[in-house]
């Protein structure tokens, strides 16, 4: 079984690899793990060795197929306790990340499969982001952002990228929630702003930076 460290390394490799698409450099993981690069380089050299990630001097690294099997079941883990933390505990889904980030690493597989049971096998956690199945098949479609998407057409949100409560607590109180209807009817690239159209008619200013974080798809 891996240590609570390796398993946060595996992790986040794995999920910034869904940003760029192939390598991670050291720079992004230390930034991402908060750690200095130093130790960043000395454990991806460890990892390497056990043949779970392959590391390519000053290019970056990228998981194995061993890696990305124990990173997809931290990932299963951590989205399923923050399902379950919010739809049976009713916990505010804005604070459950950092609970999920500590019994990601608690839970067996046997609880695990039970929780998963309970839940009526869900396919994403309350932010949208999709749950890995029990067979490690993980849901990567690619979606548009409210800063990349269509104007004028209806979408629905289907994830928010940003797991800071702050942000999240943001998102919620402008209904900004997956499942929601909204339009983006302006987008100024000078300002910095989209202008949405939520579903009850109400035009609402909402910064690039912001909208880049909420993923959306036409609504059927």
């Amino acid at each position: 079984m891996a240590s609570i460290t390796v398993e946060n390394y595996l992790k986040h490799i794995l999920l910034l690899s869904e940003e760029t698409g192939d390598l991670v450099s050291m720079g992004a993981l230390a930034t991402s793990l908060d750690v200095v690069p130093g130790t960043v380089t000395t454990m991806v050299k460890a990892l390497a060795a056990e043949k779970l990630v392959d590391h390519q001097p000053r290019l970056g690294v990228r998981l194995t197929d061993s890696g990305r099997r124990v990173a997809l079941g931290v990932i299963r883990r951590h989205r399923l306790v923050e399902t379950f933390l919010v739809n049976v505990l009713k916990m505010d889904w804005s604070s459950v990340h950092s609970e999920a980030e500590q019994l990601e690493h608690a839970i067996s597989d046997d609880v695990l499969d039970r929780l998963d049971a309970l839940l009526g096998h869900p396919t994403t956690d309350p932010h949208g982001d999709p749950i890995p199945s029990a067979q490690g098949k993980l849901n990567s479609q690619v979606y548009a952002t409210l800063a990349t998407c269509v104007l004028a057409k209806p979408l629905r949100i289907v994830r928010v990228t940003e797991q800071s409560a702050e942000f999240l607590q943001f998102a919620e109180q402008n209904g900004l929630l997956p499942g929601a209807t909204v339009r983006v009817t302006d987008r100024n690239l000078a300002a910095g702003l989209v202008t949405l159209k939520k579903a009850r008619g109400q035009s609402a200013p909402l910064s690039l930076a912001a909208a880049g974080k909420i993923l959306v798809e036409p609504t059927r």
